[in-house]
């Protein structure tokens, strides 16, 4: 089965499972009110469902348009707009007769149920399969660094010790990400504690707005695990393998240009002339020397060996519920923090649609990524949702709390107008974001 076919269906599935319980958070506390609810929908039935089926007062059904789901609750202002209910006098059923604290309570629970499913899952993730882990003592050659965070005070080589002051023992964040590269794009660190190659120690001091600098940069992981040039595969039909090199060589210069780390050749790669590349090769303490012409896209087709020891961690069933707690609060926390990188001219042509959201699941399937990947939607859906645009839940709770606040209910017209302006931005939002998943796959 191809990778495509593979993440089409986990993204699928994912979607599926997570707008039914969303949907489900209004469901049931409308039921609570008893405030009737006509139709339960996963995707939208444009013109005709897939399939429907009436159960008591609700119609329950699958419609065609994979977008979303909804339930349709009486008496209320949404993306059905039908007006002709609202003509009506208010009946007791109805969303719109209920107290304000009742509706506030409806609007929230999709969102709330988003956030609990996104705990539940991680701390069954981390129950089942434990978490990765990385010591100082797993990365020997310790970390590479980027040109911009040199200028800090960072070196080839170094171990994070501390951040702001916190002893790290894993340097992997909740997200398999390097923790020092999350704190910085994400968490304004203040200071960094490093051990240099040479086992000195020094804490250095992050500037204000090092993250915005490194998105402007392009530069999204400023760390990485650094390892020696030497080469574990050579693709085939490459540059790299026309001209010899074999897994175990280790290339020892290029162009003249001294190479001690890959780091090292990926910098010449970026900064030195490669129009063609005489490289001085050892093996097995053999020397040779090679000349590689890269292709138009400045690659050889060589990847080095990796010397990083990756561990699991283990949880109790105690344990897996704390650290699911914390995985569900930095999981919010930083996608609300790189949320701002939006509102930037580079972070606008970043923005992802549908294409976007699969490339987040593996090429094959991995019950452990889908479920660790499921949890992360869950969570941005759940940040999503509150935003106060109508026709969004956050835009239905804007205007109740205006309500509760002023004691005034905004009037019907004014609610209709405004769930059209909403469902407008929200479908502009959606063709931006698709439209930028097709560009990138059309031209990048």
């Amino acid at each position: 089965m191809s990778p495509f076919i593979v993440k089409a269906i986990q993204l699928l599935l994912s979607l599926s499972l997570l707008i039914v319980l969303h949907e489900l958070g209004h469901f049931i506390p409308a039921k609570l009110f008893k405030t009737r609810v006509e139709k339960f929908y996963l995707f939208f039935d444009v013109k005709f469902s897939l399939f429907k089926k009436k159960i008591g007062e609700t119609v329950y059904g699958i419609g065609w348009l994979p977008l979303g789901g909804y339930v349709k609750i009486s008496g209320m202002i949404d993306e059905s707009m039908d007006k002709e209910q609202m003509a009506q006098p208010p009946q007791p059923w109805e969303f719109r007769s209920k107290p304000a604290w009742q509706r506030l309570i409806i609007m929230l629970g999709g969102v709330t149920v988003n956030i609990i499913v996104g705990f539940a899952i991680y701390m069954m993730v981390l129950f089942v399969w434990g978490s990765p882990e990385i010591t100082n003592t797993d990365i020997p050659e310790g970390l590479s660094v980027s040109k911009t965070m040199e200028q800090y005070g960072f070196k080839e080589g170094d171990h994070i010790i501390k951040i702001d002051g916190e002893q790290i023992d894993n340097i992997l964040s909740y997200n398999n990400h390097l923790k020092i590269n999350t704190s910085l794009m994400l968490r304004g660190v203040k200071t960094v504690t490093v051990q240099h190659q040479d086992k000195t120690t020094e804490t250095l001091t992050i500037p204000d707005g090092i993250g915005t600098q490194l998105f402007k940069e392009g530069i999204m992981r400023p760390f990485s695990f650094r390892s020696k040039a030497v080469i574990d595969t050579v693709a085939p039909n490459t540059p790299a393998a026309t001209a010899g090199i074999v897994k175990g060589d280790k290339f020892l210069s290029v162009n003249n240009s001294e190479i001690n780390s890959w780091q090292d050749f990926k910098n010449y790669m970026v900064d030195g002339d490669t129009d063609q590349l005489i490289i001085e090769i050892e093996n097995n303490g053999i020397l040779k020397q090679v000349t590689v012409v890269p292709d138009e896209n400045g690659i050889i087709g060589v990847s080095p060996e990796s010397n990083v020891t990756i561990k699991t961690k283990k949880y109790s069933i105690g344990e897996s519920i704390t650290s699911g707690f914390s995985y569900t609060y930095w999981t919010l926390s930083d996608y609300i923090s790189q949320f701002k990188y939006v509102f930037t001219k580079e972070g606008a042509t970043k923005v992802g649609g549908f294409g976007a959201i699969g490339n987040l699941f593996p090429d094959a399937w991995d019950w452990q990524s889908f479920w660790a990947t499921t949890a992360l939607i869950s969570i941005i859906l759940a940040f999503m949702n509150i935003l106060p645009i109508p026709a969004l839940d956050g835009g239905h709770v804007m205007f109740l709390l205006y309500e509760m606040v002023t004691g005034r209910k905004p009037n019907d017209k004014f609610m209709e107008y405004a769930q059209m302006v909403g469902f407008f931005i929200l479908i502009a939002l959606v063709l931006f974001a698709n439209g930028n998943d097709i560009y990138r796959w059309l031209f990048e």
